[in-house]
């Protein structure tokens, strides 16, 4: 479900990037392929946790995709 809030959308919307890049993977051999602890990956899915920077470009680059979704819809 969309989130009302920009921030909360952009956190929602990565989430859904990366499990999308999963795939039919496991979240362990995800994590084992990108180079970041399965935790990490575990945390961010569930909206507990937002990625620093380098966690953003180690998925990005061991996914071989763009995963931040850039400015949502903001309503005027």
């Amino acid at each position: 479900m969309p989130s009302a809030d920009p921030i909360g959308e952009v956190a929602r919307q990565f989430a859904l990037n990366v499990e999308a890049a999963i795939g039919e993977s496991s979240v362990r051999a995800a994590a084992r392929d990108v180079g970041v602890d399965h935790a990490t990956i575990g945390a961010l899915i569930a909206g507990k946790s937002w990625p620093d920077l380098t966690t953003i470009a180690k998925l990005e680059r061991g996914f071989g995709v763009n995963l931040w979704p850039g400015l949502p819809d903001v309503p005027e």
